[in-house]
């Protein structure tokens, strides 16, 4: 859901910020690129609901499983950082302002 800028999640942060920009330099150039933002998260739904829920054959289902907990612990650290980055991103927007400011 990171891939799509869902609020709370780090890639929002980034878009935001970058959409704030836009719209501070030309509101036209903001305008289209805020639909190509919205267009772009909704074919990744798209996409997410035809892989996941798709035509899925019965012999695939026998031989891959859910994530086990040996892969949930390795994919941890990466799903509290994405969501930590939404959350507080002035934890790394406060180091980046002094070098953006000059």
């Amino acid at each position: 859901m990171a891939n799509i800028a869902l609020p709370g999640t780090s890639s929002f942060v980034g878009e935001f910020l970058i959409l704030c920009g836009i719209f501070k330099n030309t509101v036209l150039c903001g305008f289209f690129s805020a639909t190509g933002i919205i267009l772009g998260g909704a074919y990744s739904l798209w996409l997410y609901n035809r892989i996941s829920y798709g035509n899925i054959k019965r012999p695939y289902l026998e031989k891959f499983f859910d994530i086990n907990k040996r892969e949930f612990f390795m994919l941890l650290p990466l799903l509290v950082g994405t969501f930590l980055l939404g959350i507080l991103p002035q934890i790394f927007l406060s180091a980046l302002h002094m070098s953006v400011t000059k």
